[in-house]
């Protein structure tokens, strides 16, 4: 195993519940209603999918990059006061710190929100941070794994991408990782390459090897 890729929100942090309060503020200002099916919709998408998505179905004509500034606003404010970790991910992240690997962050939000969750979560445990402001297409594109491998200077083949959403595994795949899921708002299903757990306390650093050498 060359790397690990970790996503970030719903993964390492628990942080869709965040989005979702951010989401229907946002969505009230527009005029709207937020819902769950509107976030299982965009969960592990970007920030401007999020606001194409605010705008149509709410009909506003208000200026995206407001909308955009909103929840940029919202989230970085909520994130600054702290961040709940996910069952398992502190443990993790440490394991395979202490084994020596490679790992970058790979996340579809932009910067600043990937900075705020970074000072809790600890930006140490990774060797590259590629967030959604760092790519041209991101998930479920695998640009952003793409990126996130050959800044590490490995074969993404002999990666594994911890991921909880459809999207993220669909851009891990793409790029030719392994993939461990931990579904959170959305259900993953397993498959060929795919490991799918229900926390991220099923999983250590042998486990990770494990599935990479295809005995997972």
């Amino acid at each position: 195993m060359d790397a690990v890729l970790f996503d970030m929100d719903g993964l390492l942090v628990d942080s869709e519940k965040v989005w979702f309060e951010v989401e229907s503020e946002v969505m009230a200002r527009l005029g709207g209603e937020w819902s769950p099916a509107d976030q299982r919709h965009l969960v592990g998408g970007s920030m401007p999918a999020a606001v194409d998505h605010m705008l149509r179905v709410t009909g506003s004509a208000t200026d995206p990059a407001d909308v955009e500034t909103w929840m940029l606003e919202g989230m970085t404010r909520r994130l600054s006061a702290g961040v709940e970790m996910m069952p398992g991910a502190a443990e993790l992240l440490t394991a395979v710190r202490r084994a020596g690997l490679p790992t970058a962050l790979v996340t579809s939000s932009v910067r600043p929100i990937a900075d705020a969750c970074l000072a809790f979560i600890g930006r140490h445990h990774f060797d590259r941070v590629v967030t959604g402001d760092d790519v041209a297409r991101t998930k479920p594109d695998p640009e952003p794994y793409l990126t996130a491998t050959r800044l590490l200077g490995v074969a993404a083949a002999r990666c594994v991408a911890l991921e909880d959403s459809p999207n993220g595994v669909t851009a891990a795949t793409a790029a030719g990782c392994r993939v461990v899921a931990v579904p959170s708002v959305l259900p993953i299903p397993s498959a060929p390459g795919r490991l799918v757990v229900d926390s991220l306390h099923e999983v250590d650093v042998e486990v990770l090897r494990a599935h990479v050498l295809g005995a997972a």
